[in-house]
């Protein structure tokens, strides 16, 4: 699994000029990709980094923080073109991502595993055309693969 993590002073995202999912930060944007050899395991560990990586701002002692340490939200959408590949020619290949019957049922398990850290978490619609609107805070983007 890819994610491409933001820290978001706010975040959200629409389908056919609807809200389905929003947040105010600090918090957290994740676009998350699936390829191929994924699993619940590989989600459950997704989910367990993206909960405790300390990408948000420091505490008074200078410590980054993390979602969990400040019980701030997350706004996890699906990605498939995170798996792209556009080394050859001008036009990316979709080989590596993982087909939707595949990839959805893992992004999913990546919002119940954060759930059941006590996460709050929004989230896009799965293969719908969504339009992502979020203030990047720092700028300040990692990405991280398990």
């Amino acid at each position: 699994m890819r994610a491409v993590v933001q820290r978001v002073a706010e975040a959200r995202v629409t389908v056919a000029g609807e809200t389905v999912g929003a947040i105010e930060g600090p918090g957290l944007c994740v676009l998350v990709g699936v390829t191929h050899d994924d699993t619940p395991a590989k989600a459950a560990q997704l989910a367990r980094k993206l909960w405790t990586l300390r990408l948000l701002p420091p505490d008074a002692d200078g410590v980054e923080q993390s979602c969990s340490d400040l019980a701030a939200p997350l706004l996890v959408i699906s990605q498939f073109t995170l798996y792209g590949d556009a080394r050859k020619g001008r036009r990316p290949t979709w080989n590596a991502a993982a087909p939707g019957p595949v990839a959805e049922p893992l992004v999913d398990e990546v919002v119940a595993q954060l759930r059941a850290l006590g996460a709050k978490v929004e989230t896009g619609r799965f293969g719908a055309d969504m339009q992502v609107a979020l203030v990047n805070d720092g700028p300040f983007t990692v990405l991280v693969e398990v």
